[in-house]
């Protein structure tokens, strides 16, 4: 199982590195497929005045050491087609904002820079509407480049009236169903989208519900935002699971995704095609 973790937004070269450095760690023992995430800019915050990150050229230079410190593949969001190709050239993974998994032309760049791309659902789609990111995706690969070797899709929960989200099963089974790797992101999914007023909160103690049905559903990855002092983190500070729980929660789900995969119950996922295999590196 892939596992993508990583603080929501680049505090600082120290802190990503400190922070990275104990996830390699971490992913070594385990065994993990593990992507270092984290944003160079939240775009989409709640309040204008919120803490955004360090912004383009600071953060890309951040994840480039991180990623020659550590070892690890890393993964970062973009926002805009004049962000692609700068990112692609310092990173292993992109990724499409859940509010941005409609932008054609955003997800199209992204695609072709030739990374492989993780797009969060909008929490405003249904799961079959992911078709159409696929459909998208598919457009501008090279001819005879199986979709799945460039996209994964990723669930990250439904709004359910304000301030809410629910995250349904399913979405998983159909999703996984289009062909690409699906991940499920444990701790979006927990959000309260602006319930704080300025900012959204959470319920961080569902975090290992949701991972652990999640993944004895099937699924071919876990996306965790982790920090060491969730409390103080820039972003997604009600959600944020924290760094010195991390390795006893993924253990845990490692253990049900055996299972699961050993008795039969779940196809095996696709993630071990080419180009997505590159992700395979252990810190």
């Amino acid at each position: 199982m892939l596992v993508i973790a990583g603080p929501c937004a680049i505090e600082g070269e120290a802190h990503a590195l400190a922070v990275a450095g104990r996830l390699a760690a971490i992913a070594g023992r385990l065994g993990l497929r593990l992507v270092y995430k984290s944003s160079f800019d939240k775009a989409n915050r709640s309040s204008g005045s919120a803490p955004r990150g360090p912004g383009l050229d600071e953060g890309l230079r951040i994840l480039e050491k991180v990623r020659s410190e550590t070892g690890l593949p890393v993964l970062t969001d973009v926002h805009e087609t004049a962000q692609v190709a700068a990112a692609a050239q310092a990173v292993d993974v992109l990724q499409i904002p859940a509010f941005l998994a409609r932008q054609t032309d955003l997800l199209q760049a992204a695609v072709a820079s030739g990374r492989p791309v993780n797009v969060k659902k909008g929490q405003f789609m249904a799961p079959s509407d992911m078709a159409q990111v696929v459909a998208k995706a598919a457009a501008v690969l090279p001819a005879g480049t199986p979709v799945a070797e460039r996209l994964l899709l990723c669930e990250r929960g439904t709004s359910f009236g304000y301030h809410d989200l629910v995250v349904d099963m399913r979405a998983l089974a159909e999703m996984r169903a289009l062909g690409c790797p699906v991940i499920f992101d444990a701790t979006h999914s927990v959000q309260q989208p602006g319930a704080l007023g300025g900012a959204s909160g959470g319920r961080r103690d569902m975090v290992p519900v949701l991972a652990r049905a999640a993944t004895a559903a099937g699924i071919d990855g876990l996306f965790v935002e982790t920090h060491p002092d969730p409390e103080r983190a820039l972003s997604d500070a009600a959600t944020a699971w924290p760094l010195d729980r991390f390795e006893e929660l993924v253990a845990g789900l490692q253990r049900i995704d055996t299972a699961v995969r050993g008795a039969g119950l779940i196809e095996p996922g696709v993630m071990a095609l080419p180009g997505l295999a590159d992700l395979a590196r252990c810190g």
